[in-house]
């Protein structure tokens, strides 16, 4: 682990950088606080500081308010010092930092602090982790890490109150994989698994960084394609569905050859539509699509 020591005094530098470096911690040394701070302004910045109280330039309790009112992550602090009067530990406490180290200390002393900031940095790492794990669970959908129903439901939902308020329409896409059904049952779940997942590749493979695409339920996906009238949502979709069906899946069961129907509609800058009327709308397009023949393209 990597730790910043802000230290002015050429003797604590060395004797302290000595001691990091033989407990195996990865030191970077900085001779005064404004050093210090531009150390802690890189991307893979220390997480663990050691800082004197006193500093040339930016003292260690202003860098201790300063890493507490704008680092996005957590920074573990001990502030050394020669004060060691209980106003001053209560003042270096309320300014930021974590622990209090008073000079001349026993460096088992200082290891030992070390150890504990190390510890805490590293459960807050997992929690953080935890965190991210439920955070991406409660929103993609696990087999083809397109988001899930609710996440692009509410996409939707914002893509209209956008395109009201800058009077630009919103193009809707409900795919259906053709005929998934006879892939579960003639090839087994874990080739409809595949077909699923390469059909969600496909699909989000053509398109731009601000559309969205989602897991709708089942074998149905749903498109979001902003700025996209009726006409160029269709034509889109029938890019899209070319795409799809340009070559077979391979799957563990043998090659799947595959093709989706859709239904289309647009939320115009003149239409005052709700998301439910819309989903509704493509939902019957799609329907007409698959009473037609499949593997085909029925606007609302």
């Amino acid at each position: 682990m990597k730790v910043l020591l802000a230290e002015d005094s050429p003797v604590y530098r060395h004797l302290i950088g000595g001691y990091l470096r033989e407990w195996g911690f990865d030191c970077q040394i900085a001779k005064d606080g404004a050093a210090a701070w531009e150390l802690l302004q890189a991307p893979d910045a220390p997480r663990l500081a050691l800082l004197d109280w006193v500093l040339p330039q930016l003292e260690g309790i202003e860098l201790c308010r300063r890493i507490r009112k704008s680092h996005s992550h957590y920074t573990y602090i001990v502030l050394l010092t020669g004060k060691d009067g209980k106003g001053d530990l209560v003042e270096g406490m309320r300014a930021g930092a974590d622990d209090y180290l008073a000079k001349p200390f026993h460096p088992p002393e200082l290891e030992a602090r070390l150890l504990g900031g190390k510890r805490i940095l590293d459960l807050q790492r997992e929690l953080v982790s935890a965190r991210e794990s439920l955070r991406v669970a409660a929103t993609y959908d696990f087999l083809t890490g397109q988001l899930n129903r609710g996440e692009i439901v509410a996409l939707l939902s914002r893509e209209l109150v956008r395109g009201k308020r800058e009077t630009s329409p919103t193009g809707i896409i409900l795919v259906d994989i053709d005929h998934f059904k006879n892939v579960n049952d003639s090839l087994g779940h874990s080739a409809g698994d595949a077909v699923l997942r390469e059909v969600a590749t496909r699909l989000k493979s053509d398109l731009r960084v601000y559309d969205g695409a989602g897991r709708y339920g089942g074998e149905e996906f749903l498109l979001i394609l902003p700025g996209c009238e009726l006409a160029t949502t269709v034509r889109r979709a029938e890019e899209i569905g070319q795409l799809v069906s340009s070559a077979g899946i391979m799957s563990p069961n043998g090659v799947v050859q595959v093709t989706v129907s859709m239904g289309v509609t647009c939320a115009g800058s003149d239409r005052n539509a709700s998301v439910e009327s819309l989903l509704n709308e493509a939902d019957v397009a799609l329907y007409r699509a698959k009473e037609n023949g499949r593997n085909r393209i029925e606007a609302y």
